[in-house]
């Protein structure tokens, strides 16, 4: 049996760059990939591609605009209907420092600034709608794709109305993910569900994209693998690694109480 035999992997944001290379890669390893995106011709496009690299038949589309939380909430809800167990869930979808928008400030579907909307809310979001798939298919996993570029929240103004900056909203948002991570793995302990986060790549940019080098890719593709496929007892559960290794993230990162108020703030602005 191949390594990843009999294990369904949701990738989101799969249509290109990192996304679009670990599911062909989570193909070939012989485990069946949800593609997710959000353009139906780059989807359709994404699954033809990672169908050729698992001989067919492993790969299933999933079309969702994560701007919204109700596009999460449609996403996990046809997950849940369509699917009989999830194994890993990989959080990947998001955007960078300055487009779109070019670096002006922009809002989600719901009234929340964009990056923090669709880089650490969506994938709150999408993580407890399908906790219930993932813990009835325990051992499961959630990967956090995050970034070396972090920066800590300001709780005062958490969707940045004064003073925008689209680096600061990136940063932030990629530490939102990092403290997620840590608190979920406090509560998912003994439950045989785990969850890490990581920076894909050394000197990686911002936001990988189709055009990113292929040696950037490939190393954000072996960083991610191993976050799927190594040993818990190697990995863990409530880490953050930078490439291959673990590391320190921003230190609000390892602050309780930072965590409790991102918590209680997410909580807020999902419903969940």
């Amino acid at each position: 049996m191949t390594m990843l035999g009999g294990k369904v992997v949701l990738v989101t944001g799969a249509t290109d760059g990192l996304g679009r290379a670990l599911a062909g890669d989570l193909a070939r390893a012989g485990a069946t990939v949800l593609v997710h995106g959000r353009d139906p011709a780059r989807i359709a496009d994404t699954v033809r591609e990672v169908s050729l690299a698992a001989d067919g038949g492993r790969v299933r589309a999933y079309r969702a605009d994560l701007a919204g939380l109700a596009g999460v909430r449609a996403l996990a809800e046809e997950v849940i209907a369509a699917e009989p167990r999830l194994d890993v869930l990989v959080n990947n979808a998001g955007i960078g420092t300055s487009e779109p928008g070019g670096g002006v400030r922009q809002e989600s579907a719901d009234g929340h600034e964009l990056r923090f909307a669709v880089n650490y809310l969506a994938g709150y979001a999408l993580t407890r709608l399908l906790l219930p798939l993932l813990r009835a298919s325990a051992p499961s996993r959630i990967v956090n794709v995050a970034s070396l570029g972090q920066q800590a929240i300001d709780f005062g103004d958490v969707m940045l109305t004064s003073g925008y900056d689209g680096m600061r909203a990136y940063r932030q948002s990629k530490l939102a993910q990092i403290l997620f991570t840590i608190d979920l793995a406090a509560e998912l302990d003994q439950t045989g569900v785990t969850v890490t986060a990581l920076h894909p790549a050394t000197f990686m940019p911002t936001k990988l994209s189709a055009a990113a080098p292929v040696s950037t890719v490939a190393q954000g593709v072996e960083a991610t693998m191993r976050q799927v496929t190594a040993p818990v007892a190697e990995i863990g559960s409530g880490r953050y690694f930078n490439g291959l290794r673990e590391a320190r993230a921003n230190d609000q990162a390892y602050d309780a109480a930072a965590r409790r108020r991102l918590r209680e703030l997410s909580e807020k602005l999902t419903g969940l």
